[in-house]
């Protein structure tokens, strides 16, 4: 599977998205592909991303300023399950005494 798609692959596999809608959405960085000169690569993530887009605006009929607010939920939600996840291991490479304390301290709060 390729990891770099270009603007014309990325509109030729989400139909539902234009040209102008792809632009637009790189302009007010609701995705942030890479630059190749003038050009611009995107990831599967933005292809995710895009998609997501898509079904909120077209199906949810939501505008650029309701898209704008749900993208950066979604981004925060995101940010936080790392910081979760960056957590867990943290407290799993802690000796099993401290576990345990942890524990029961996050049970008491």
């Amino acid at each position: 599977m390729k990891d770099r798609f270009t603007e014309d692959e990325v509109v030729a596999t989400i139909t539902r998205l234009t040209r102008t809608q792809l632009v637009r959405y790189v302009e007010v960085e609701f995705v942030r592909p890479e630059r190749a000169g003038d050009a611009f690569l995107f990831s599967g993530v933005d292809i995710a991303r895009l998609e997501l887009l898509c079904d909120l605006s077209q199906d949810l009929d939501m505008d650029e300023n309701a898209l704008s607010v749900v993208i950066s939920l979604i981004d925060q939600l995101h940010a936080a399950r790392q910081d979760l996840d960056t957590m867990a291991r943290a407290l799993e490479s802690l000796p099993a005494d401290l576990r345990v304390r942890v524990a029961e301290a996050l049970q008491q709060a």
